[in-house]
C-alpha cells in the first residue's frame, strides 16, 4: 500500500463519529455506514485486504461497497457491486466478503448482497486508489 493511500485510510479511520445507529457517508468512497463505528473500523480494514482479482487495488478503495451496516447483535450486512456484471468472480466475491468481515473477532456473522444499482464507475474509487492505478 502506498504511503499516500495509507494516509488517506488512516485519516477515515481516525474520524471520531457517534457509536450505535448513527449513520455516516464516507463520501470520498460513496459508501453509507451505519452502527458501531469501532467496529466498523475494523470491518473496514477487513474489506481492504480484499482485492479486485483484475484491478490491484482493494475492493473498499475501489468504492465496491456501497453499505455497510452494523447490527446491535454484531452482524454485519453489506450491500457492495463489481465493477461488471461480467465479473469473472462475481461467483466468489460474496463468500470473499463475508469471510473477511467475519474474521473480525466482533463479528457474529455477517451478509454480503451484490447490487447493481447504481453501477460502479471509476467516479466511486477513493484519491488513493486513483493515484495507485496512475490516474491522476
Amino acid at each position: 500500500m502506498s504511503d499516500d493511500k495509507k494516509k488517506l485510510v488512516e485519516e477515515f479511520l481516525s474520524k471520531e463519529e457517534p457509536s450505535l445507529e448513527t449513520e455516516t457517508r464516507d463520501e470520498n468512497l460513496q459508501c453509507d455506514i451505519v452502527g458501531e463505528r469501532a467496529i466498523a473500523k475494523k470491518v473496514i480494514a477487513a474489506l481492504s485486504t480484499v482485492y479486485d482479482p483484475e484491478i490491484p487495488v482493494n475492493i473498499y478503495d475501489l468504492g465496491l461497497i456501497y453499505k455497510l451496516i452494523i447490527n446491535e447483535n454484531n452482524t454485519v450486512n453489506i450491500e457492495m457491486t463489481l465493477t461488471a456484471p461480467g465479473c469473472p468472480v462475481a461467483h466468489l466475491f460474496p463468500s470473499m466478503v463475508q469471510g473477511a468481515v467475519e474474521s473480525v473477532e466482533e463479528v457474529d456473522s455477517a451478509e454480503v448482497e451484490i447490487v447493481w444499482d447504481p453501477p460502479w464507475t471509476q467516479d466511486n474509487m477513493s484519491e488513493a486508489a486513483k493515484l495507485e492505478l496512475g490516474m491522476f
